[in-house]
């Protein structure tokens, strides 16, 4: 006997659903909030960091429909660049819309600090867009919360290497920063 759900479901939303191997669905599961936070740290948007979960996801499942024992050192590093992707491109956006746009009133209020700080922020996305994807990649996994050993994997590299490929990405942020 069939239960209300799957009455009401439409037929292909079943065949879909049945079609997703169990280990992807695991997978999916494990993975998705670290996913999601490792692309927050780099675009700080809820909507678009789920966005771009999505189309980490997405991407593995067409490349890899079973899962890999690599699976979540790759979700991470798919996610920490695809994250920089969609931040390259909102800084494109940004930098075409601001040429194009009306020039505001000129007797606005200074700045709160929260305004401050959503620009230190903003700066700190650019100096992001900047680097190497490489050091990019490295800091954004890093500030989200990932271990050494799981940023090794992540960028194919060892961990005993982790430390030293963070601190001169750390020095070309801040040379960036200057």
């Amino acid at each position: 006997m069939a239960t209300a759900m799957e009455a009401t479901a439409p037929e292909h939303g079943r065949d879909r659903a049945a079609a997703v191997p169990a280990a992807f669905e695991r997978l999916f599961r494990a993975e998705y909030a670290r996913v999601v936070r490792v692309a927050f740290r780099v675009v700080a948007d809820q909507d678009e960091a789920e966005d771009v979960a999505q189309e980490v996801f997405l991407a593995f499942y067409r490349a890899h429909p079973a899962s890999a024992d690599y699976a979540a050192a790759w979700l991470h590093a798919a996610a920490a660049h695809t994250a920089l992707n969609a931040l390259r491109s909102r800084s494109r956006r940004t930098t075409r819309e601001a040429a194009q746009a009306i020039p505001q009133d000129a007797a606005s209020p200074d700045p709160a600090d929260s305004v401050e700080a959503a620009e230190t922020r903003d700066e700190v996305r650019a100096i992001l867009a900047r680097l190497p994807e490489r050091d990019a990649t490295i800091l954004a996994l890093r500030y989200a919360g990932l271990s050494y050993a799981e940023i090794a994997a992540a960028v194919d590299v060892r961990a005993s290497s982790v430390g030293t490929l963070l601190r001169r990405a750390e020095e070309a942020f801040r040379r960036e920063l200057r």
